[in-house]
């Protein structure tokens, strides 16, 4: 038996739109209810949601019965961590902060078994081979395993084709809020600077061959990557929705 299909990595390849909820409160129970929401895939972030190793398998278990995929954002791009992540059963990884294309093949490496990778063999203990269940897990993982790189800043613009064209990386996803701060528009996605980087970046993306996303909810900036050919695109997060929801049931209440 061989490794699951991922049908994220598909569809992506396959340019299909495809709708993202991120997903940062470290909840397995958030995580359930956000992947039964209708949304095609979800974001478990750890690199700015409190989350570990125990509590992404914890969630990824919790998801597991739903449609919507999901990815794991890890805080950073070090090998241990990919190992770790990709044992617990993640098939989709975004890493963050992607500048160059020897970070990019790096991390790719990471992501893959001998000899397209440095991976290292350990997955029989864990959900990825269904505990050693799958008895061709080895030897058809790296086909299925998804790995999506985060550019956000201008050196990662500047080295974008490097970064794209690296065997291995399946996807880039822009971050508009990080990449504003390193133009010098902290808090400010929105200004024509950024937006005019963002729809150059992924058309660029696109026409190299790969897939292209974003994480905003501006309805402005989906749009924007709309129009400018990103195929996955992440509207929202638990935590905003939540707080939202919260405050307009109470509004709501008291004009009532």
């Amino acid at each position: 038996m061989p490794a699951p299909v991922n049908v994220f990595k598909e569809a992506i390849l396959d340019g299909q739109m495809l709708y993202g909820l991120w997903v940062a409160l470290a909840s397995p129970h958030a995580a359930e209810v956000s992947a039964g929401s209708g949304f095609d895939w979800i974001l478990i972030d750890a690199e700015h949601g409190p989350n570990d190793i125990p509590l992404i398998a914890a969630q990824l278990a919790a998801v597991a019965r739903h449609a919507a995929h999901p990815v794991v954002r890890l805080p950073v791009g070090e090998t241990w961590l990919i190992k770790q992540a990709l044992d617990v059963g993640a098939q989709s990884l975004l890493i963050p902060m992607v500048e160059t294309g020897e970070e990019a093949l790096r991390l790719a490496r990471a992501c893959r078994y001998p000899p397209e990778g440095i991976r290292g063999m350990g997955a029989g203990l864990g959900r990825a081979s269904d505990f050693g269940r799958i008895a061709d897990y080895v030897e058809t993982a790296n086909e299925q395993i998804c790995l999506i790189v985060q550019i956000e800043s201008q050196l990662g613009i500047d080295n974008a084709e490097a970064i794209v064209t690296t065997d291995g990386v399946d996807g880039v996803l822009i971050g508009p809020s990080d990449l504003a701060a390193d133009m010098g528009h902290t808090g400010n996605p929105r200004h024509p600077d950024v937006m005019a980087a963002v729809d150059a970046l992924i058309r660029k993306v696109v026409l190299l061959g790969k897939p292209a996303g974003i994480m905003t909810t501006d309805p402005t900036m989906i749009r924007l990557a709309r129009e400018a050919g990103a195929c996955f695109i992440a509207v929202g997060s638990d935590v905003g929705v939540l707080a939202k929801g919260a405050q307009t049931l109470l509004a709501e209440v008291k004009k009532g």
